[in-house]
């Protein structure tokens, strides 16, 4: 079992150093206009160039305008795109690029998964805690227990998660991956070393366990 861990919301040279040195699956770079986390192009790129090819690149949006998404694409050519926001699937399949489409579990798991038949095209979803229409990278958890069973799509896990509690969500949610942001962080976008290390090495024994 080999359980994928993405790294988002990274603002740092020394921490996507970190993230590859560690082996992380994806580094994920924030362009939603309402993140703490958000980059411009130029501060993006100089990341991007720290991320060998092994390591997929994830570009997150939320609601950009199409203008914006393009120069993203063009600019920084990352792997994946991962939406946030209102966009339907032949908008998110539109780019060229392979998408996620994030589906906001917070206080309506059972009318969450109704969504997921919404984008056909989407290469894998990813869970998160938080609200429809707020922000990721919150922080807010969710039941694991309300992951889908059914869904023959790649799936992540998001909310909530720590190097403390990884292991408990890997084991309860089975996902394809794990996906943290605020749970390694000091401050939004500083990430935390030891935290980082110690996220890894969770679901890396949550992993050799199962």
């Amino acid at each position: 079992m080999h359980t994928r861990i993405k790294f988002c919301g990274l603002t740092r040279g020394e921490d996507v150093r970190l993230a590859v040195e560690l082996g992380v699956d994806y580094v994920g770079l924030v362009f939603a206009p309402r993140s703490p986390r958000r980059l411009l192009l130029g501060q993006a790129r100089m990341l991007r160039e720290l991320v060998p090819e092994e390591i997929a690149v994830v570009a997150l949006v939320m609601d950009n305008t199409r203008s914006d998404i393009e120069h993203i694409v063009e600019s920084l050519q990352p792997d994946l795109l991962q939406f946030h926001g209102a966009e339907d699937d032949a908008v998110a399949g539109s780019f060229g690029k392979p998408f996620w489409k994030a589906i906001a579990m917070g206080g309506q798991q059972d009318s969450a998964f109704t969504s997921l038949a919404d984008y056909p095209s989407a290469s894998g979803f990813l869970f998160d805690g938080h609200a429809a229409g707020e922000q990721g990278g919150s922080g807010q958890r969710f039941d694991w227990r309300q992951m889908p069973r059914a869904t023959d799509k790649p799936f992540l896990l998001a909310g909530g998660l720590t190097p403390e509690n990884v292991a408990l969500a890997v084991r309860t949610a089975r996902p394809t991956g794990v996906d943290v942001s605020s749970g390694i962080e000091t401050a939004p976008g500083v990430k935390d070393a030891e935290k980082m290390r110690r996220f890894v090495e969770a679901v890396r024994e949550a992993d050799a366990r199962a």
